[in-house]
């Protein structure tokens, strides 16, 4: 047995990096023979030089109130050619079906009348927005930016878990995951063709771009923060600076005659494009939320004049929903004429009578959702809960039971993580990132989430989960 692995167990799981507990898959095996030569300390001193640059480069996230280093697992994820380009032609297509269904939703709504979806469900929906009805964004595009939450079965067939269309975060740890990959542990790289990341902020720009008004050939663009207390500034900082575009809060912002402009040391520049990091709620308050600090008064009306293009548009949310998910392989079907290439995982609606009787009577063994949470809160894992947790969560459906969903367990893949000095198997899922400019375009690696927990399936990093490097291999 290879050193580094003399503790490693696999058992129970679709083990992303062995066959058996000796036996490493293809994919890994120029990986495994690479390692044999290099003691656990050697790898340890090698994580905990990773951690210190993270601290030091303020590659940090909030958890918890605290500003936390972004817990960063050495060992990479690999993924095959094979694998990856199915999954590059599905996550294509799903991203191109979720923004048609949004350009229908706000527009002709033939999809209600033609029964795909209900329109009930829709107008319930708490990212639905009302303001943005009749609106049609510049190119007609209101996606510009998606991460969809991938994860392996127990035969380790992908399936997509959510889809994220509001605020997507985490391509800035992507691009400095390699980074410091390749900085601290060059030597892992050799006998590999690994495709790069390192330009997937400029593929994001070049989606921005697409997404200025009518007659705009230069755009302006900006990214607009909440603010430094905000758990992912650091992210908006680094994409801003990557994109080489200002880092603006909402008052530097202003707008007159339904353009907006940035407030500049020399007066006041136009902006195209507001790459935002806020909620939609937020964005305005003068007609969403009035108490917002964190918005531009008037953003809206200039956005509905087709003056400047917002990314991702206001009202992207409704397809984030969990209870919208379970329509999306229809669809696929009804928008694109196609057959969906990526599974889902069974979801039950709790507002159908058959479903919730079927959910109430096996909580134990279902994973029950909040259809408007992110961040991992929100949610019951029926078989790691309590009696009491369970019968809250049972009440908490009868009350309302179109504010959930529920779904199988999915035994979530699991691979090697470096913990306490020796390889440890934790469940990690995969967050691409598809860019949409004038065609959609997948970053070719995407962040790989570690629940750092034993026997953890939570892995957002706002819940403690940590990362790894995606390796996407070239034929």
């Amino acid at each position: 047995m290879h050193a580094l692995f003399e503790d490693y167990r696999v058992a129970g799981f679709f083990d992303e990096m062995f066959e058996d507990p000796e036996t490493p898959r293809s994919t890994y095996a120029e990986l495994y023979a690479g390692l044999r030569g290099l003691a656990p300390e050697a790898f340890g001193r090698k994580s905990e030089l990773v951690d210190a640059c993270y601290l030091t480069e303020g590659i940090t996230f909030a958890h918890h109130g605290k500003e936390h280093a972004f817990p960063f697992d050495l060992l990479p994820r690999l993924v095959s050619a094979s694998d990856w380009a199915a999954l590059d032609m599905g996550l294509r297509q799903r991203v191109r079906a979720l923004d048609a269904f949004l350009a229908d939703v706000y527009g002709p709504r033939r999809c209600v009348q033609d029964g795909v979806v209900p329109n009930r469900l829709l107008m319930s929906c708490n990212g639905y927005l009302r303001e943005m009805v009749g609106v049609t964004p510049p190119h007609g595009r209101w996606v510009q930016f998606a991460g969809i939450d991938m994860v392996r079965d127990g035969a380790g067939d992908w399936r997509v878990l959510e889809d994220n269309l509001r605020t997507p975060s985490g391509l800035s740890y992507v691009v400095q995951n390699r980074a410091f990959m390749r900085r601290v542990f060059p030597e892992a790289f050799r006998g590999h063709r690994v495709r790069e990341v390192d330009q997937a902020p400029l593929q994001l720009r070049e989606a921005l771009e697409f997404a200025a008004p009518e007659g705009v050939t230069e755009p302006r663009i900006v990214v607009l923060t909440p603010g430094s207390l905000n758990s992912a500034y650091y992210e908006h900082t680094f994409l801003a600076r990557q994109m080489g575009v200002p880092l603006v809060e909402g008052r530097d912002l202003l707008v007159r005659d339904r353009r907006v402009y940035v407030k500049t040391t020399t007066g006041y520049d136009r902006v195209d494009v507001i790459y935002r990091r806020i909620d939609d709620w937020f964005l305005d308050p003068v007609v969403l939320r009035p108490d917002s600090l964190l918005g531009v008064p008037g953003l809206m009306g200039a956005y509905r004049a087709g003056n400047v293009g917002i990314c991702n548009a206001p009202g992207t949310g409704i397809a984030d929903d969990k209870a919208v998910y379970a329509y999306v392989p229809g669809l696929i079907r009804y928008f694109l004429g196609e057959e969906p290439i990526l599974q889902q995982v069974p979801t039950y609606l709790l507002e159908r009578d058959a479903d919730r009787e079927h959910v109430l009577a096996n909580l134990d063994r279902l994973v029950v959702k909040a259809v408007d949470g992110a961040g991992g809160y929100g949610i019951l894992i029926g078989q790691h809960a309590t009696p009491d947790e369970r019968r809250v969560f049972a009440r908490r459906i009868q009350l309302n039971p179109r504010a959930y969903i529920a779904q199988d367990t999915i035994s979530l893949s699991r691979a090697p993580v470096f913990l306490d000095n020796r390889f440890q198997g934790r469940h990690i899922d995969l967050r691409p990132f598809i860019t949409y400019g004038a065609e959609p375009h997948v970053v070719a690696g995407g962040l790989t989430r570690v629940a750092l927990r034993d026997g953890s399936l939570v892995v957002n990093s706002s819940q403690g989960g940590g990362s790894k490097d995606t390796w996407v291999l070239a034929r």
